[in-house]
């Protein structure tokens, strides 16, 4: 399913034909696979992007694309499991990667706009003002807000100015013009420094692995590391009161940006393979709130979910070390894109990145969401029933919103007839009876 950012002019770039080196190989050619490529031919390095489809045509297509470093309450979080210089640095990370997709975005015609971004709280105060006390610890500059532009009520809600929003795809439509891309060039195996696609080979020093979920099992272990959420968006007309970003502290609250006349009003979540209320609790929300709006589209998305809220951007495993990865960006895609971008640059440059430990993929994973995500990969695998996903083997269950079938291990969703719609799996084999 297609969002308004796919009305964009598009530009098609060849497959691959035949065998190319490169320094750098990047799969993926999402706005994480396109920042990555900016970056590094910035700092010289000669580097490839291929992508299975076309580029931006998955999880990039779905975003609301706010770009903001206020991810949620997370900063009172890391601070209680990590302290307070890692909450500090991934502050200044998420800053700098704001500031440089700041200034790509607002040279270029993409609808860029300036705004605050509000997170708020229905009924807890007692978490907005622990997280008001983290931000002032790391040296943030935040603002306590009650009155909002939304259409009920807040217990309180946290202001940052100077954020902003934009249109992702002619975003990256414009970045990628001077980028070498080979589209319909899927990856087929992965060997140290060679990748087998479907006609031809890219023979590169080192890797980087983009592909929204690592497809890639034996090193790792991201498929107990993650889990995927599924979120729905609808584009509503004849609403105009709201200029500011909202995001609702819940895991499972609404979210509000305007584009142009249009408010983007997101919501609805559940795990992938789960129930939520999908587009409808949109719609009723709107006819509660909204009854004269009109609703002119509608989309779904899906994110990565870390253990810890933060993204897994580096080596892709300690006994992989020309291998990287960037995944698990927790809802927030791109200004952590921009985040993998400058730290592989960094790491792939031979220099040394203070952001790196932050980040690092092979940091501690006993945390309570690991419990969940071995809980669920033990009951899809244990279901008796068809069909399964290829991945890993768990049972599919039907998505009624989106008449897909989906894997709640560990996200893979395919077609009614089984062709593969979102990863870690990789091939259309999911057999639906």
């Amino acid at each position: 399913m297609k969002s308004i950012w796919n009305e964009t002019e598009k530009r098609e770039f060849d497959s691959l034909q035949g065998d190319v080196k490169t320094d750098v190989l990047i799969i993926g050619g999402g706005m994480c696979g396109i920042l990555c490529a900016h970056m590094l031919q910035k700092a010289g390095v000669n580097c490839i992007v291929a992508e299975a489809d076309r580029i931006c045509a998955g999880v990039t297509n779905g975003t609301t694309a706010k770009i903001t470093f206020q991810h949620g309450l997370i900063f009172h979080k890391i601070i209680k499991k990590y302290g307070l210089e890692a909450a500090r640095l991934y502050y200044e990370s998420q800053k700098k990667a704001c500031k440089l997709l700041t200034e790509l975005a607002s040279a270029v015609d993409n609808d860029f706009d300036v705004c605050n971004s509000i997170v708020y709280f229905i009924n807890n105060r007692d978490v907005i003002e622990k997280e008001l006390e983290a931000l002032c610890k790391i040296g943030c500059s935040a603002q306590f807000c009650q009155k909002t532009e939304l259409p009920f009520t807040v217990a309180g809600a946290i202001k940052i100015e100077n954020q902003a929003t934009f249109h992702p795809l002619k975003f990256a439509y414009d970045v990628a013009k001077n980028l070498k891309i080979f589209e319909k060039t899927k990856i087929l195996e992965l060997r140290p420094h060679v990748a087998l696609t479907n006609n031809g080979k890219i023979l590169a020093k080192k890797i980087i692995v983009a592909t929204h979920f690592p497809f890639i099992n034996k090193h790792g272990g991201y498929f107990l590391k993650m889990y995927q959420h599924r979120s729905y968006v609808l584009a509503l007309d004849g609403i105009f009161n709201i200029k500011d970003m909202y995001v609702d502290a819940e895991d499972d609250g609404l979210s509000f940006r305007r584009y142009n006349d249009l408010l983007l009003l997101g919501g609805g979540s559940h795990r992938t393979g789960g129930q939520g209320g999908n587009w409808k609790e949109l719609q009723d929300f709107a006819k509660k709130y909204y009854p004269d709006a009109q609703e002119v589209d509608r989309w779904a998305t899906q994110d990565c979910m870390t253990l810890d809220f933060v993204p897994y951007i580096g080596q892709y495993s300690k006994t992989t070390p020309d291998l990287y990865v960037a995944t698990g960006f927790n809802k927030w895609g791109m200004t952590s894109s921009m985040v993998s971008a400058m730290l592989l640059t960094d790491m792939i440059c031979g220099k040394k990145s203070e952001y790196e430990e932050v980040y690092s993929p092979s940091r501690t994973i006993f945390h309570p969401q690991l419990a969940v995500n071995v809980f669920e990969s033990i009951k899809g695998l244990l279901t008796p029933t068809v069909p399964r996903c290829p991945h890993m083997g768990c049972a599919l269950k039907y998505n009624k919103a989106e008449h897909s079938w989906d894997c709640s291990c560990h996200g893979s969703r395919f077609e009614e007839n089984g062709r593969l719609i979102n990863n870690p799996a990789t091939d259309d084999k999911a057999k639906i009876k």
